[in-house]
């Protein structure tokens, strides 16, 4: 039996690991984005920082 066509990829040139070091180089800008901050609404800051994955 032959091999199916999904199992006859060419490798690939490394693309995704590629994007992740440009941006794993750089962390402030990417992972550390300031967001806009309503001063008034507690429940929304506590949303964002949520969002963002920081913990109290």
């Amino acid at each position: 039996m032959s091999r199916h066509l999904a199992d006859k990829r060419t490798p690939s040139d490394g693309g995704r690991v590629k994007n992740f070091l440009k941006l794993a180089r750089n962390p402030r800008a990417f992972w550390h984005r300031d967001e806009a901050r309503p001063m008034g609404n507690r429940r929304v800051v506590e949303f964002l920082r949520i969002a963002r994955g920081r913990e109290a």
